[in-house]
C-alpha cells in the first residue's frame, strides 16, 4: 500500500482524537494519505485536527462505520471506551463493526495491541506467539478481539497487530505515566512509581508506535495475512530508568514515592479506573520484556526516539515543565 501519483491512499481512523489513533492519522496525512475520521461530534473534533475529514458517527453503529469506510484501503482500529468503562459491552461489538466494514470494502485492519492478553505465566520474555492466559476481564476481551481478527484474516481481511508496553507520550490520554508517575499541570517534584524495586518494565512512546504501524502498512504486501509484531520500546531494566530520565529532563533530583496500591481495593468498588488499575498490578510485580526480533526482520529497525526526548515531549504536553 504505497502512495503513487495515480492514486491517493485513503484510511479510516477509529479513535483519531486519541493518542495512538491521532498519531497514526497525522503520520499518514504527512505521507500523503487522505484521512477520514469517525466521531460523534465532528465539528468539535475538527477544531483540534482540521486536516482530517471528519464524519459524524459512532464506532458502535455498524452502518456508520461502513459508511465512513467507503473507498478506504486501511482501517486503524484505535478506539476504546473512555476510562475503561463498559469494556465488556462495547469493545467486541466495535471490533466486529470494523471487521464487517473491512470485508465489505477490501481494507486492511491495523490494531494497536497491548500486553493485557498475557498472564504472568509467560513472563519475563513475552513473544508474539507466547501462550495467552489472561488473568483479567480486560485481558480476556483482548484475546477475543485478536481471535476474531485472526479469523477475519483467514477470510481475506489482512490484519496487522502491533503490541507494545505501557504507552506514554504527547496526547497519550489515560496512561500510567500521566495518571500514576507524575501529575499534569504542575512542575515535577516527585515521581510515584508502581513497580517493585529492581523490577523491569516495558514502555512504549506513542509516536514510535504510530510510526511502526505506518511502516508496516507501507510493507503490507510483504506481510502475512495475520501479522503480529512486538515492540521493544523503552525497557526500564530496574525501575530507575524512567525516573532517571525524568530527573535529567527537569534538571534536578525528584522524590520517589511508592504507589499506594493499598488504596485501590478500597476505591475499586466505586471508581472504574481504580478497579482496572488494581487488575493490572501483576504487570508491575514481575519483569516484562518484549523482544522485537520479528519486527526488526520486517522493517530493518524499530523506530525509536531517545528516552530523554520522549520524556521531555511528554512532560511538555502535560504542562509539567
Amino acid at each position: 500500500m504505497k502512495n503513487d501519483a495515480a492514486r491517493q491512499e485513503k484510511a479510516l481512523i477509529l479513535g483519531a482524537s486519541g493518542g495512538i489513533g491521532g498519531a497514526v492519522a497525522r503520520g499518514l496525512k504527512a505521507r500523503g494519505w487522505e484521512v477520514v475520521a469517525l466521531n460523534r461530534d465532528p465539528d468539535k473534533a475538527a477544531l483540534k485536527a482540521p486536516d482530517f475529514r471528519w464524519i459524524k458517527g459512532d464506532a458502535m453503529t455498524p452502518g456508520d462505520v461502513l459508511r465512513a469506510a467507503q473507498g478506504v484501503s486501511l482501517i486503524v482500529h484505535a478506539v476504546n471506551p473512555p476510562g475503561y468503562s463498559n469494556w465488556g459491552q462495547l469493545v467486541l461489538p466495535m471490533i466486529d463493526n470494523t471487521i464487517a466494514a473491512a470485508k465489505a470494502v477490501g481494507a486492511r485492519i491495523v490494531l494497536p495491541g497491548t500486553v493485557y492478553n498475557f498472564g504472568p505465566d509467560t513472563f519475563p520474555l513475552l513473544r508474539e506467539d507466547s501462550p495467552q492466559h489472561p488473568t483479567t476481564r480486560k485481558g480476556a476481551i483482548r484475546v477475543e478481539m485478536e481471535r476474531r481478527l485472526e479469523a477475519a484474516a483467514g477470510q481475506g481481511v489482512p490484519v496487522i497487530i502491533v503490541r507494545a508496553g505501557d504507552f506514554f507520550g504527547p496526547q497519550a490520554g489515560s496512561s500510567w505515566f500521566s495518571q500514576g508517575l507524575v501529575s499534569a499541570g504542575k512542575p515535577v517534584t516527585s515521581v510515584t512509581y508502581p513497580s517493585r524495586a529492581g523490577t523491569g518494565h516495558q514502555w512504549a512512546y506513542v509516536p514510535d508506535v504510530a510510526e511502526t504501524m505506518i511502516r508496516l502498512v507501507e510493507r503490507g504486501d510483504r506481510l502475512p495475512a495475520f501479522a503480529v509484531y512486538h515492540m521493544q520500546g523503552f525497557f526500564d531494566g530496574d525501575g530507575r530508568g524512567m525516573i532517571s530520565a525524568v530527573e535529567r529532563v527537569v534538571g534536578r533530583r525528584v522524590k520517589v514515592r511508592k504507589f499506594p496500591w493499598w488504596i485501590l481495593p478500597l476505591a475499586a468498588p466505586f471508581v472504574t479506573v481504580m478497579r482496572e488499575m488494581r487488575e493490572m498490578r501483576y504487570l508491575w510485580q514481575v519483569p516484562l520484556q518484549m523482544p522485537n526480533d520479528r519486527l526488526v526482520a520486517a522493517l530493518g529497525e524499530e523506530p525509536h526516539t531517545p528516552i530523554d526526548i520522549a520524556v521531555r515531549e511528554t512532560l511538555e504536553s502535560m504542562g509539567s515543565l
